[in-house]
């Protein structure tokens, strides 16, 4: 089981860092941390609409995943000994 837990809790942490990269990748909606990051800007890339639901899409699955490593991790550290 030492095994199954070190390769969730780094997919845990990695999962964690493209989490926060993409959400800080999307369209500001106007004075938040998104524009303090450069998102206030408009390119052309991240103004298409496609871009954008793509974008929520990804962001979805990843926090999808995030979340399952989570309960997986809590269910090993309840349910099965350490030693």
């Amino acid at each position: 089981m030492t095994a199954l837990r070190i390769t969730l809790q780094v997919l845990l942490a990695l999962t964690s860092l493209f989490l926060t990269l993409l959400i800080l990748m999307h369209k500001g909606k106007g004075g938040g941390l998104s524009d303090m990051f450069g998102g206030g800007i408009s390119s052309g890339a991240g103004s298409s609409g496609v871009a954008e639901r793509n974008l929520n899409r990804i962001t979805i699955a990843i926090s999808i995943i995030w979340a399952v490593v989570i309960v997986l991790l809590g269910v090993i550290e309840r349910f099965v000994p350490s030693t």
